[in-house]
């Protein structure tokens, strides 16, 4: 199942990006019953059974959320909410220039972030 979830986020990423992320290195990884996108080795967006989930600031998080349709992560119905992300909802999925836009940010907000203490960058 995880290897659908991984071919799935893969040709969506190459739908979303198409080139406009420079210098950045993406990197599509199994993550628990789905797949995850990795920029310079920090994990920003998920693809799982609970949909595509994208890792913003706080303030863009609660603008998709209001505005767009947006949920909270939330991969278990009374596990805890994944504070930085929010779930896009299908018509951002559908629309390439509007998802590239969203996928762009997610990654510049991920890599501009330092690497909690405690834990190592792996390579």
């Amino acid at each position: 199942m995880t290897k659908e979830y991984l071919e799935q986020l893969s040709a969506l990423m190459t739908r979303a990006t198409s080139g406009n992320i420079k210098r950045i290195n993406l990197e599509y990884k199994h993550f628990f019953s789905g797949a995850a996108v990795y920029a310079n080795g920090k994990i920003c967006m998920s693809l799982t059974p609970v949909g595509f989930a994208i890792k913003l600031p706080e303030e863009t998080r609660n603008t998709l959320i209001e505005q767009a349709g947006a949920k909270p992560l939330r991969y278990f119905p009374k596990g805890p909410i994944k504070k930085d992300y929010v779930v896009l909802p299908k018509d951002i999925l559908d629309d390439t220039k509007t998802l590239r836009r969203w996928v762009k940010v997610s990654v510049e907000y991920a890599t501009s972030l330092s690497i909690p203490v405690g834990k190592k960058r792996s390579k």
